[in-house]
């Protein structure tokens, strides 16, 4: 079994595990749970193939997408009260998931021929969309649009890929390596609670007409 297939599958059971545990949260039933962990572990990589025209879609070709899914579902169901209240385990499990979704959507849309840098796109809606999908189900602002860097992480990870292909090195250490770069990211972001500047002010707003007319004089 290949080493990037077994990540694609370690990051499946990640993104699943994340989206049992907020179902669960959300007090969901056990079809609930099933469904949001499905969505959250294959949406985004479903998305991307449709955009790509890639057949069959990730998870009706390979069946051990499935079953690493119910999997997950039972794992979270027998071990829930150990890591239901473990904020850091959530964003463990999320965190491994988004890397490694990256890459494997980068990778995927370079098999097509895309541009580099619809390539990168493809990889960034590989890792976020599942995410996204689940919080809307769920009736939760989407991460992405909220707060801390996340998308920003699969971007500079995504790069570092494109840029690390350039040298002479062998396709498991640039994966391991770019996907090491998000997860650093991921958790300075989150310890240090790094956001992404927002626009507050404009050319219109009165508090940046006071300042403007301040240092004008």
């Amino acid at each position: 079994m290949e080493f990037i297939y077994v990540l694609d599958i370690i990051g499946t059971f990640a993104f699943a595990v994340s989206g049992a545990l907020v179902a669960s949260d959300k007090k969901f039933d056990l079809f609930g749970v099933v469904i949001i962990a499905f969505v959250t572990a294959v949406g985004g990589g479903m998305l991307r193939d449709l955009l790509i025209d890639a057949h069959p879609i990730n998870w009706i070709g390979d069946l051990n997408y499935m079953y690493t899914i119910f999997l997950a579902v039972i794992f979270t169901f027998l071990f829930k009260s150990k890591i239901a209240h473990l904020s850091k385990t959530m964003f463990l499990f999320d965190t491994v998931g988004l890397s490694v979704f990256t890459l494997l959507g980068l990778e995927k849309g370079l098999s097509f021929n895309l541009n580099p840098i619809i390539a990168l796109i493809m990889g960034m809606i590989s890792a976020v969309f599942g995410g996204v999908l689940r919080d809307v189900l769920t009736n939760k602002i989407p991460l992405i649009f909220e707060k801390e860097i996340y998308a920003s992480a699969c971007l500079i990870g995504g790069i570092s890929y494109l840029l690390l292909t350039y040298f002479n090195m062998t396709e498991n250490v640039i994966f391991v390596f770019s996907a090491s770069i998000i997860v650093i990211i991921r958790v300075i972001a989150v310890k240090f609670k790094l956001q992404l500047p927002k626009i507050k002010d404009d050319l219109f707003n009165k508090n940046f007409t006071k300042h403007a007319s301040w240092l004008l004089g």
